[in-house]
């Protein structure tokens, strides 16, 4: 099956710790494409003091990535966004516009960190929604505060965000327990979309079976809605929450 759309990988060539080289980033993208995505959205990570970088230092090393690919044959189509860390210097960048939402400027891929929710995560998601700019969290599976009580995320969905599945998790890539709380999102309804999150060639192994996991736990309807048209609508600006 065809037409997926990833909203979710980080195949720019070394800007974070995804592709290192121009190499490492044809090989992802490639695979990519074998897994069955027609669109892959760039994401690297927007995060001080790990990943310090800009809105213009991603747009050039994206510049120079697809630059050196130019030419290659058999490319899903690309774009670039960002994973912005969900801290108080990024929160005020993507309030000012120096960030880098999705194309469109309709939404916009955040991360928390793993342990626990940001301080007044739901308002600061809140205020990104008044500016109809989307939250769209990544990797909801993995935060510890997911793992017993699913519904910890409800005051984030009010806000305004949606929640993004990284599909490998299904595969077991990140554990038992993410799996388990991916399984238990799944079942209760709370992924809008899915994605790769893919970081080099060798995690699209995971995320095959991860995609394979998908169509057999909710069937094809609801996975073609999550790899196809959740991601589109997001897009667009045209999510229904």
């Amino acid at each position: 099956m065809r037409g997926f759309i990833d909203l979710h990988s980080h195949w720019v060539a070394g800007i974070d710790d995804g592709a290192r080289t121009v190499e490492e980033s044809l090989a992802l993208l490639t695979a990519l494409r074998a897994a069955g995505f027609d669109t892959v959205v760039a994401t690297p990570h927007m995060r001080p003091g790990m990943f310090d970088n800009t809105q213009q230092s991603l747009r050039a090393a994206y510049d120079a990535t697809c630059a050196a690919l130019a030419g290659a044959r058999d490319l899903p189509a690309v774009a670039l966004s960002s994973e912005h860390f969900f801290d108080d210097i990024v929160f005020q960048r993507l309030l000012a516009g120096d960030a880098l939402p999705y194309p469109g400027g309709r939404a916009a891929l955040v991360e928390f960190p793993n342990r626990s929710f940001p301080l007044r995560a739901a308002e600061r998601l809140f205020d990104l929604s008044r500016r109809r700019l989307r939250p769209v969290l990544a990797h909801p599976e993995r935060y510890e505060p997911v793992f017993a009580d699913p519904t910890s995320l409800d005051p984030l969905l009010d806000a305004g965000a949606v929640l993004l599945l990284d599909v490998a998790a299904l595969a077991g890539k990140y554990g038992r327990t993410p799996r388990r709380a991916a399984e238990r999102l799944l079942d209760e309804g709370y992924y809008y979309a899915a994605c790769s999150d893919a970081h080099a060639a060798r995690d699209v192994a995971d995320v095959r079976a991860g995609i394979e996991a998908l169509f057999a736990r909710v069937g094809e309807e609801e996975a073609r809605f999550l790899l196809i048209d959740g991601p589109r609508a997001i897009l667009e600006g045209r999510v229904e929450a």
